[in-house]
């Protein structure tokens, strides 16, 4: 399979060295090694996106886009098979692309300091500041609803009527709690309706390991660019927000593990808006915060819901798992509220 893959980009696999790499959830990844350069080869999950062609179609978009406007900008672009595609279909096995490897780069599993902080902040604002002029109404939807909150608690709604009976009675606490937050899902429908809050090419999955550092720790780009689609500011603040301001993961058990640290709140409002000053209104400028509070909701909603479904859609690795997540983000969105009230 890989000597077909390696086919299309003009490599012989008897040339090159192939190792898997990582542990990303998604897609699965390769390290191609060819003379002295590197690459990165992956192959699309198509369970999760279904349409890989448009994320292609995306990436490219976005590629040229930027190319043309701003070629100092960093952008790993894909690159092109000798029929010059950006990705190889292979039947039976699925769609691949690959990737040049950003030499002297690394990535962060955990944000361990507020630099950290505020580079990636920086470096995903930049992203979206830089793509300010392009029309998203040209961009693919790749994973559609993927941050619609009010669909995630009209599935929460569903799975409170149609769950586990048990379950549902056992999680009557947290269940009652979430009730009680439902102004965060109303508040996103004014956002949706304000023309005040724009929809930009956003990046949509935030987490510190799509930041590309230097040695010394400083931003590169930004990279796992499946999720480009137009979105709220909120999507990728949000995302920031919900996974850089506590030491403590959702897996954490311990919730006494789960705080808000205000510096790194602080690090990530300064680093986004290094960028995006200018870009925000002052209405979007007045709902950091609040970004913060609807991606971390949304996810709760999203544990405890696939808990009182039985699992089917994250899986749990032990009876209560999805629970426990749930648990651990409903933590952390009262300790944030706990903060700026």
């Amino acid at each position: 399979m890989i000597a077909t893959v390696l086919k299309e980009y003009g490599f012989n696999i008897i040339d090159c060295d192939v190792q898997s790499f990582g542990s990303g959830l998604i897609n699965r990844t390769w390290t191609v090694i060819k003379a002295n350069e590197k690459f990165i080869l992956q192959r699309i999950n198509q369970q999760i996106f279904k349409q890989p062609e448009y994320i292609a179609h995306n990436i490219r978009l976005v590629a040229d886009y930027l190319y043309k406007n701003f070629q100092e900008y960093l952008f790993v672009a894909p690159v092109k098979t000798i029929s010059g595609g950006d990705i190889v279909v292979i039947s039976d096995e699925g769609y691949f692309r690959m990737f040049p490897f950003v030499k002297n780069s690394h990535t962060l599993d955990v944000v361990t300091n507020t630099q950290q902080a505020y580079e990636a902040a920086r470096q995903f604002g930049a992203f979206t500041k830089k793509l300010s002029g392009l029309n998203v109404e040209k961009l693919k939807i790749t994973l559609p609803d993927f941050h619609n909150l009010s669909l995630r608690y009209r599935q929460f709604e569903e799975a409170l009527a149609n769950g586990n009976q048990q379950r549902i009675e056992a999680a009557a606490e947290i269940v009652g709690s979430l009730k009680k937050h439902k102004n965060i899902v109303d508040q996103f429908e004014i956002i949706k309706a304000d023309p005040d809050f724009k929809l930009r090419v956003m990046h949509h999955d935030t987490k510190i390991s799509n930041v590309l550092f230097d040695a010394n720790d400083k931003g590169l780009c930004v990279i796992d660019l499946d999720t480009i689609m137009p979105g709220y500011f909120i999507s990728d603040v949000g995302d920031m927000l919900r996974t850089y301001l506590s030491p403590a993961s959702e897996e954490e058990k311990d919730i006494d593990k789960v705080v808000v640290r205000l510096d790194y709140l602080n690090a990530i409002k300064e680093g986004y808006l290094s960028q995006m000053n200018d870009e925000l209104t002052e209405k979007e400028k007045q709902q950091f915060i609040y970004a913060g509070k609807f991606m971390i909701y949304m996810q709760t909603l999203r544990f405890l819901t696939d808990h009182l479904n039985n699992d089917i859609y994250y899986g749990a690795k032990y009876e209560g798992h999805n629970l426990v997540r749930a648990k651990n983000q409903l933590t952390l969105l009262e300790k944030l509220e706990e903060k700026i009230f």
